[in-house]
């Protein structure tokens, strides 16, 4: 008995002592900046707010389901982790004239169909037309792919004003007044080149325009027109506006970049710009002294396979057909040579999302966070080392952290203020 009462105190005592003793402590280890960026890209909503579309890719067959060469398309959305992505009404400036507005018609019914039918056909499980900020959250809630439809050049509207209504019912939420060339409703940036205007401005049409778009709830556009059409466009609305893929014209003097007085009166207004991601647009002499330098490699590939590559001008010369071909050759040749000029070290940096952000930097520290955003021009032009597509979007939020800017900022920048911008346009167009 007094052997079994040892034995238990014993068991006690050790069973004391263990417990006692001290755990070891877990160190949790720092978060690294690379898997901070991750848990903010993952969780903040990311909209780029203005992708190019061609209707060929929008068929039974080939369509964004697949991981085509386009720099958008619905698996590189989600190796990037972009959310949402602006598809765009695009339309060429022709003829002031009924048959240039009626063939210009015809382009933009085709490319409103494509997207309806990706979202309503092709794919209606992976990703869905917005409308809205609600519908944005409710289908990114629902883990699909967000489409939403911008309106580059009112020109196929013509001059029937009842056709802004028309482009609203089938999911327009932005529209420019004007493109590469005066419009029927607007001065271009472009008239800067050789100092000829159409209006000093806007025309009477677009002043009726803006009028319509407000009533209708339809976000204006500023990118494309030129700088006193914008500031009349400010004047007038009687809600904010949008440059749906501008940049900071002090940091690189292009016509289609707003200069600081421009970047003041859109913040005055309660509006927003979207740093676009054009190489040309960000750093000019860098871009210019690689794009000399890639056009020669581009040469000789297309020489060896034996292609024929067009300037930018001879291009709206060529039939569809000879388009369709000359787009898949240069995609080709592309492929090769950026693959090729990795490993040169002769070849001249590229325009990268550094030179990016620092657009982003100078616009926030001018007009605040709250009005920037950011686009890519995605397959219209657009694309820098870094984010040359949809796959890359993390890297912009990589940077932005880099940078130092806090979550909070980041979901402003990747949509936030767009969204905000949206809201108010819609509640002002209820008020009129």
């Amino acid at each position: 008995m007094k052997k079994n009462r040892t034995l238990y105190f014993t068991l006690l005592l050790t069973t004391l002592f263990l417990s006692c003793k001290e755990k070891p402590k877990v160190i949790d280890e720092p978060e690294t900046l690379e898997q901070k960026a991750q848990r903010i890209h993952e969780k903040v909503i990311t909209i780029d707010t203005h992708n190019d579309i061609n209707v060929a890719n929008f068929t039974d067959s080939i369509n964004y389901t697949q991981r085509l060469d386009t720099q958008i398309n619905l698996p590189k959305m989600e190796e990037g982790g972009l959310d949402v992505s602006w598809m765009i009404v695009y339309t060429g400036q022709d003829s002031l004239t009924p048959a240039g507005y009626e063939k210009a018609t015809k382009n933009a019914m085709e490319k409103f169909d494509a997207i309806h039918r990706l979202c309503e056909q092709i794919a209606p499980d992976k990703i869905e037309l917005a409308l809205t900020s609600d519908d944005v959250r409710r289908i990114n809630g629902a883990g699909k792919k967000v489409a939403m439809i911008g309106v580059e050049n009112a020109y196929p509207i013509g001059e029937d004003l009842s056709n802004f209504k028309k482009y609203y019912d089938l999911g327009a939420r932005y529209i420019s007044l004007s493109h590469n060339g005066h419009s029927q409703f607007s001065d271009s940036n472009t008239g800067e080149k050789d100092s000829i205007w159409l209006y000093n401005g806007l025309s009477d049409l677009g002043k009726q325009g803006i009028i319509e778009m407000n009533k209708l709830g339809i976000m204006i556009d500023i990118s494309h027109p030129s700088k006193e059409a914008m500031k009349q466009m400010i004047a007038l609305s009687k809600a904010p506006i949008i440059a749906s893929h501008s940049s900071a014209r002090a940091l690189c003097n292009h016509s289609r970049n707003l200069d600081d007085e421009q970047l003041l009166l859109l913040k005055e207004n309660g509006g927003v710009i979207q740093t676009v991601a054009f190489s040309s647009y960000l750093n000019t002499e860098k871009h210019e002294a690689r794009a000399d330098y890639m056009k020669n490699i581009y040469k000789k590939i297309a020489d060896s396979l034996d292609l024929k590559l067009y300037e930018r001008s001879e291009i709206g010369k060529l039939t569809a057909t000879e388009k369709k071909a000359f787009f898949a050759d240069y995609t080709k040749v592309k492929k090769i040579g950026d693959e090729l000029v990795i490993t040169d070290e002769k070849a001249p940096p590229a325009v990268n999302v550094s030179d990016f952000i620092d657009h982003v930097d100078y616009l926030v520290k001018l007009i605040g966070v709250d009005h920037v955003g950011l686009s890519s021009d995605f397959d219209g032009g657009g694309g820098i080392e870094g984010w040359d597509d949809a796959s890359e979007t993390y890297n912009v939020t990589l940077e932005l952290v880099k940078r130092g800017y806090s979550e909070e900022d980041i979901a402003k920048l990747w949509g936030g203020n767009l969204l905000r911008v949206l809201d108010e346009v819609q509640a002002i167009s209820k008020t009129i």
